[in-house]
This record gives C-alpha cells, sequence and structure tokens, in this order.
C-alpha cells in the first residue's frame, strides 16, 4: 500500500455541507488552513473561527497556518510590483518552516488537507507554489479540484501551463534548476 499523499482543497462556492463530504470521502482528520487571511465575506462559514467550531462538530481538527503557507505573506520582500514572487517566497525561512510542518505529518503519514478559497488547484497558490515545493521533496500530493475528483501536481502543472501559454502566448523557457520560468512564476516540471 503506497503512502497517503498530502491533499489539498479549495472551498470555492461549495456549501460547508459539501466541504465536509469531500473531506470525509478522502478521510481527510485535519485541515490544515493556508489562506493570508483566513476570512470570507461571502462564505462567512469559511471564516477561520466559524470553521474552527463546525469542523469540531465533524470530528475535524482545524489548523491554521496562512502565517507560514499563505499566498500573500506579510513579508515585503516577497512582491515585486505588488505581485508575490513564488520563488522570492519559497526562500523565506517562514516558508520553509511550514513545509517542514507539513512533511513532518506527512511522514507521519496522518489524513490531512491544505486548504485555499480557490476550488480549482491551478488558480491558487497549492497547485502553483506549494505542490511544486512538496512534489521537489518527494512527497505525493492529491488536489481535490472543483468537482471533486483528485489531480495529481503534474495534471496542475500542465493546466497551469496550458492557461499561461494561451493568455499570454509565450513559449517557456527551460532554466537551469529545471523549472519553467513565466514572468515572476515559477513551476516546476514533474516526472
Amino acid at each position: 500500500m503506497g503512502k497517503i499523499p498530502v491533499y489539498t482543497i479549495g472551498y470555492g462556492n461549495r456549501s460547508f455541507n459539501e466541504f465536509v463530504g469531500l473531506l470525509r470521502l478522502y478521510d481527510i482528520k485535519f485541515l490544515v488552513d493556508i489562506r493570508s487571511q483566513p476570512y470570507s465575506r461571502f462564505k462567512p462559514e469559511f471564516s477561520k473561527e466559524q470553521l474552527d467550531k463546525q469542523l469540531k462538530r465533524c470530528g475535524i481538527r482545524y489548523v491554521f497556518m496562512g502565517d507560514s503557507l499563505g499566498g500573500r505573506p506579510k513579508d515585503s520582500d516577497c512582491y515585486i510590483d505588488g505581485k508575490v514572487d513564488y520563488a522570492k517566497l519559497q526562500m523565506k525561512s517562514f516558508y520553509q518552516e511550514g513545509i517542514d510542518r507539513v512533511r513532518t505529518a506527512w511522514v507521519k503519514q496522518l489524513h490531512f488537507a491544505l486548504m485555499c478559497a480557490e476550488a480549482k488547484p491551478e488558480e491558487c497558490h497549492r497547485g502553483k507554489l506549494i505542490g511544486n515545493t512538496l512534489i521537489e521533496q518527494h512527497i505525493n500530493v492529491a488536489h481535490i479540484d472543483e468537482t471533486g475528483k483528485v489531480q495529481t501536481q503534474n495534471e496542475v502543472n500542465q493546466a497551469v501551463l496550458g492557461s499561461q501559454l494561451s493568455l499570454f502566448d509565450q513559449t517557456p523557457s527551460l532554466v537551469s534548476n529545471g523549472n519553467l520560468r513565466f514572468s515572476r512564476k515559477t513551476y516546476a516540471i514533474t516526472s
């Protein structure tokens, strides 16, 4: 039997009950919130305090890690022209410490999912950044997509590359570290 992957999920337009149904389907016991700002105006049931209370009632533990793995860090050095530079963010000690905590949970084979707001992993930093970081460390990632099905990191990267090429009509260039670079974002190639 293979190792349990690191799951990721976004709540998107799902109801809380639909969301919990997916967590149960994939046997998730811990939900790790990786939103920099864990609040939602449009879906208040997914705001930090309310989500924590509701998940407890369902037997799922809530863990906040948006301070280390969030896609909009407080550190101004992570930005260029107001946009997050994932290559810079990956080098920050707070990000690396967050990844180390994820690795520790994975080594222990805990059933957990990293959660953000976006339902489509290719539109979220969990698919564009964190998933690639984990794959580079030989940790299998399973993204629960907007349909409730699982996508591999390679499938998410293909979706990101496809949207980048169609949006900007750019040809990707391979840089020396084995990553594809588009403007200021880096996407790892996985095999």
